[in-house]
């Protein structure tokens, strides 16, 4: 009776913490995804691709907004006025130089040769015609209004450029390699989220492992306990052993309730990578993999010369500062343009204004100190301030590329000693057990072969996420992060999970 009391004890401590983590982490939904699938997932519901995805629409519309500088621009123009006087032009003077004639001609003048009619009744009929003459220059108004105080007019206007020293047809040239680096953009941002994901997908994969490491570390010290507590009241092994078998006891419960929380926390990075509901608890069917062989180095360094994303941009980059070089130095040249309006309707607008209009202008700055000089220097020095960024840039990723490649060989070897020094382990264990039981042996001895085969384990799985974290950041500077799925389908590839 007294064993059965204790047996109960000793797996009180497993029961409470698996009801623990069960209410503390229980998930309203469980999914199982493979990789692929979380992949997709992800590529759909990721806000950093909708961004981008935005961002493309935007320069699509700059696109066309810079097509349409080629186009003239038709609008209308509406207007009041009101000036501080009316407009009058004062023809007095011309009244007062011609009244003299008419008077002389109209009172003095003698005509003749006028057919059908004598002399003196010609003079008399032309004298009479410059006396009604004179009479209408006389009551006539020479002080004329040729525009009122206030007036108002809706006009429609056309200004087409028809030379601008090549700025529009920069403007189009420039819009279009933004729009190329948007795509790399994009490019990149799918290649870190790729990134991403494998860090997270795969360490919620190396954490759900590690909790089942630590679970059957757990059991077998449970096991362990009890069947110390049975041999400690046959006086087979000292109370001291006991105790000993207690404490490891409780550390593995403890390193059990960390491996579940670091698991729930991986979690949650992961669904937030995948933009879906956080209450979800997500499944790994994908496992840990590794590859005894890839690629050659040289491989990927030719590959990211030609597709990294991040090399592309800095190309894009220099092309756009080389037309920006160009704009600046269109300003030295005039600008032309046709230029025309029509008057649609007015209010007492003066009748003396044209109803429409239609001329060419242009514009030419000649002298403005240095400013566009100075302008266009700059211009060339960003050109070449890219330029060395570039060669940087290639050379970091290259270094980068060979830094990772590296690391990769140094996980496959450390996965090829870890899986010898498992198989010792696995043998020890047993050997160990087997003395212990056969009070060949003490308690510590059996414990600590226990736990150097978790450490081993453990190990193991950090090793082969190493491999599968290193691998994604290899092909993402390659400029190939979208292979990584079919690496780990590839023929040779080593999978590894515990159940």
């Amino acid at each position: 009776m007294k064993t059965k009391v204790k047996i109960i004890l000793f797996a009180l401590p497993l029961i409470l913490l698996q009801g623990n983590s069960l209410l503390a982490a229980r998930p309203d939904v469980v999914r199982k995804l493979s990789f692929d699938q979380a992949l997709e997932l992800t590529y759909q519901n990721s806000h950093v691709l909708k961004q981008v995805n935005y961002l493309q629409k935007q320069k699509d519309q700059e696109r066309v907004a810079a097509r349409g500088l080629y186009f003239p621009t038709i609008g209308v123009t509406a207007s009041a006025v009101i000036m501080s006087d009316p407009i009058t032009l004062d023809l007095n003077p011309v009244k007062d130089a011609i009244t003299p004639l008419y008077k002389t001609l109209g009172s003095y003048g003698k005509f003749g040769d006028v057919p059908g009619l004598p002399d003196d009744v010609a003079t008399q009929v032309i004298r009479q015609k410059l006396s009604a003459g004179l009479g209408e220059i006389q009551n006539q108004d020479w002080n004329q209004v040729i525009q009122k105080q206030q007036f108002a007019v809706v006009a429609a206007t056309l200004q087409w450029p028809v030379f601008t020293g090549g700025k529009i047809l920069i403007a189009n040239k420039s819009a279009e390699i933004q729009k190329q680096d948007v795509k790399d953009v994009s490019r990149q941002k799918e290649g870190e989220l790729m990134s991403e994901l494998v860090e997270r997908y795969y360490g919620l994969c190396l954490a759900s492992s590690v909790v089942k490491v630590r679970t059957e570390v757990y059991a077998g010290l449970r096991q362990h306990l009890e069947d110390a507590g049975k041999l400690e009241e046959q006086g087979i092994i000292s109370k001291a052993d006991l105790l000993q078998a207690k404490v490891y006891h409780a550390q593995a419960n403890r390193e059990l309730s960390r491996a579940i929380q670091n698991s729930g926390i991986v979690n949650q990075a992961l669904t937030n990578t995948m933009a879906i509901d956080d209450s979800s608890q997500i499944e790994p069917v994908s496992g840990l993999f590794y590859l005894d062989s890839i690629e050659p180095e040289s491989y990927f360094t030719s590959l990211s010369a030609t597709r990294n994303p991040l090399l592309s941009q800095i190309e894009t980059k220099k092309l756009l500062s080389v037309q920006k070089f160009k704009a600046e130095r269109s300003e030295f040249f005039p600008s032309i343009a046709l230029q025309g309006s029509y008057d649609i309707v007015n209010k007492d607008l003066s009748t003396y204004i044209p109803d429409w209009e239609v001329g060419i202008g242009l514009k030419w700055t000649i002298f403005d100190g240095v400013a566009r000089l100075g302008k266009v220097k700059a211009a060339s020095m960003q050109t070449k301030q890219v330029e060395e960024y570039g060669v940087k840039a290639q050379s970091d990723i290259a270094t980068m590329i060979n830094k990772l490649y590296h690391e990769l060989d140094m996980y496959r070897e450390q996965l090829a000693e870890l899986e010898t020094a498992r198989q010792y382990a696995e043998e020890y264990l047993r050997a160990r057990d087997k003395e212990f039981h056969e009070d060949m042996t003490n308690s510590t001895q059996v414990i600590d072969a226990r736990l150097a085969l978790a450490q081993v384990r453990t190990e193991r799985l950090q090793a082969m996420y190493n491999y599968d974290l290193t691998l994604a950041r290899l092909l993402e500077y390659s400029g190939i992060p979208g292979d990584f799925p079919a690496y780990s389908k590839r023929n040779g590839v080593k999978s590894e999970t515990y159940q």
